[in-house]
C-alpha cells in the first residue's frame, strides 16, 4: 500500500478512536522507511496517546525539538547503547538522516555503542550490536524431551477440550 494511502488510514484510525491499529501502521512505515523522521514523529504522538513517554522519546530521539523528559524515559527504558541502537531502528548510514541534529546523534549512539561493546558495530547488521554475537548465531533446536512432549499434548488436549464445550454450546443454542 502506498504511503500516501497508509497515512490517510491512519488519520482515519485515529478519527474514529482506533488508536492500535493506527499505531500499527505507523510501526509498520517506520520499518519500511527508517529514515523519514516525519513518521517517526507521527508515532511519537500515537504514544503520547498512550502516556508512554518512553516510548514517545524513542521515536522523537532523532529530532531536535525533543521533550528532555521523553527522551529521559527513553533512555531510562533502554538502558545500553546496544538497546538504544536497537530500539531505533535505524538502517543505512547516518547520512541519509535529513538533519545535522539526526545525524549527530545517530553517530553519537552508534560510537557509544561500539565503545561499550569494544568492536564496530553497524546500523545495517544487528549482530554486530548484541552483546554477544555468537550468542545470537542460528542455532539447532535441542532434542525433545519427555516433558516438553507431555506439555505439548496438555495443550493441545486442553484446547480440544475448550473447543468441544464451545461446539456444545452453539449448538445448544439452537435446540
Amino acid at each position: 500500500m502506498p504511503l500516501r494511502e497508509t497515512l490517510a488510514r491512519v488519520d482515519a484510525d485515529l478519527a474514529a478512536g482506533r488508536v492500535p491499529v493506527a499505531r500499527q501502521r505507523l510501526r509498520g512505515l517506520v520499518s519500511s522507511f527508517p529514515h523519514d523522521l516525519a513518521l517517526r514523529r507521527r508515532l511519537a504522538e500515537v504514544y503520547r496517546l498512550y502516556g508512554d513517554a518512553a516510548e514517545a522519546g524513542r521515536w522523537m530521539y532523532l529530532e531536535e525539538d525533543h521533550d528532555a523528559d521523553e527522551t529521559a524515559a527513553f533512555e531510562a527504558r533502554y538502558g545500553s547503547r546496544r538497546q538504544r541502537m536497537k530500539a531505533l531502528a535505524w538502517r543505512g548510514p547516518e547520512a541519509v538522516a535529513g538533519t545535522s541534529f539526526a545525524e549527530g546523534r545517530l553517530v553519537a549512539v552508534r560510537t557509544a555503542c561500539a565503545e561499550e561493546l569494544g568492536r564496530p558495530v553497524d546500523w545495517d547488521d544487528p549482530a554486530s550490536y548484541q552483546d554477544d554475537p555468537e550468542e545470537y548465531e542460528e542455532t539447532t533446536s535441542e532434542p525433545w524431551t519427555v516433558g516438553g512432549v507431555l506439555a505439548g499434548v496438555g495443550c493441545l488436549v486442553g484446547s480440544l477440550a475448550f473447543l468441544a464445550i464451545w461446539v456444545n454450546g452453539v449448538f445448544a443454542l439452537f435446540d
